[in-house]
């Protein structure tokens, strides 16, 4: 009964190195058979290379816009908050 358990477990041990192996063959192969693609494009890349930083610029500035504008808007509403909320705060204070 063990040795058929043992067995198995050996068979199932070897089917995942095989498959394991398997999966590395063909990540290998394609990576060869795509590299000259890769290479092909490359010129492409390096053109477009500059535009697609000037977008992530244009982003970055644009996402830094709004939040400057949002804070702007919040330390405002924050400081009547503070202010409404005071006397309050001070009355807590005192019956304690």
């Amino acid at each position: 009964m063990f040795t058929l358990l043992f067995t198995l477990l050996m068979f199932a041990f070897f089917a995942v190195v095989v498959l394991a192996m398997g999966a590395v063959l063909i990540k290998i192969a394609l990576r060869v058979a795509l590299f000259p693609l890769k290479l092909l494009l490359l010129p492409l890349k390096l053109l477009f290379l500059p535009i697609f930083a000037v977008i992530v610029l244009v982003k970055l500035v644009v996402l830094f816009s709004v939040g400057m504008i949002i804070l702007a808007i919040v330390i405002p509403i924050l400081i009547v908050v503070t202010l409404l909320a005071l006397p309050f705060i001070l009355l807590a204070a005192a019956a304690s």
